[in-house]
């Protein structure tokens, strides 16, 4: 990797590999978040138009379930980056829990949203949301029952893409933590920062679909490479 003094601008990319531990299911392995029911059926606004009951009900389960686990290692020692490290820094995170927050992160964008927000389709605005959705409670602004989970589905455009390319842009070092390089636009950060000159890591339980893109791959559980990544990093 790079003298750590070449290093100041950091973008970090995590995926579900750095919630797994826990105990949040990975995006698709085996017991995996779509085990039982198949994408279409329910992270799509096709189904959502479909069957919303069986969307919101989903979706439901999800956001109570993510409420009853802890940040883990890793989270807690990207938060120490966050709060000791002079340069630029950005995690950009696909996962929709709030682990990174609740782990002390600040410097944090939800690029396919986040469970614990409701976002209302009549009037555009999003609440902190932590309770069910499949009764269609009313949107606490403009009173229609026209809430849905505030998070990216697929066919539609993940959020902050802008600031997240305009960061790449501006990186010495792009790591990514925890992802399987298999989900556009995410899997392709790699190949924009190395070609902006910024150098890569990969932490990563197994090498992910990109892992020739990487400078360097570190693979074991994210709970104990990213602590020794951090304590190297802030060290040098």
């Amino acid at each position: 990797m790079a003298v750590m003094r070449e290093i100041r601008n950091i973008v970090i990319l995590t995926g579900a590999g750095i919630s797994a531990e826990s105990g949040i299911d990975t995006f698709r392995g085996a017991g995996g978040l779509w085990e039982n029911h198949r994408v279409e059926d329910v992270a799509t606004p096709e189904a959502f138009a479909r069957d919303p009951q069986l969307v919101l009900r989903f979706y439901d389960m999800r956001r109570e379930a993510i409420q009853t686990r802890q940040p883990n290692a890793a989270h807690t020692a990207l938060a120490r980056l966050d709060a000791e490290w002079p340069g630029d820094l950005l995690i950009v995170t696909q996962n929709v829990d709030d682990l990174h927050e609740r782990g002390g992160a600040r410097r944090v964008l939800h690029m396919h949203g986040e469970h614990l927000k409701a976002w209302c389709t009549r009037c555009d605005s999003r609440h902190a949301w932590s309770d069910p959705l499949v009764d269609r409670p009313p949107c606490p602004k403009c009173g229609a029952r026209s809430l849905r989970p505030d998070v990216v589905w697929f066919g539609e455009v993940p959020y902050h893409m802008d600031r997240i390319y305009r960061a790449l842009r501006e990186a010495d070092l792009f790591v990514s933590i925890g992802t399987s390089g298999a989900v556009y636009p995410a899997a392709g950060f790699v190949q924009n920062a190395r070609e902006l000159g910024a150098r890569t890591l990969e932490l990563n339980l197994e090498p992910s679909q990109g892992s020739r893109l990487f400078h360097e791959s570190r693979l074991g559980p994210a709970s104990e490479l990213v602590p020794a990544w951090v304590d190297e990093l802030l060290a040098g």
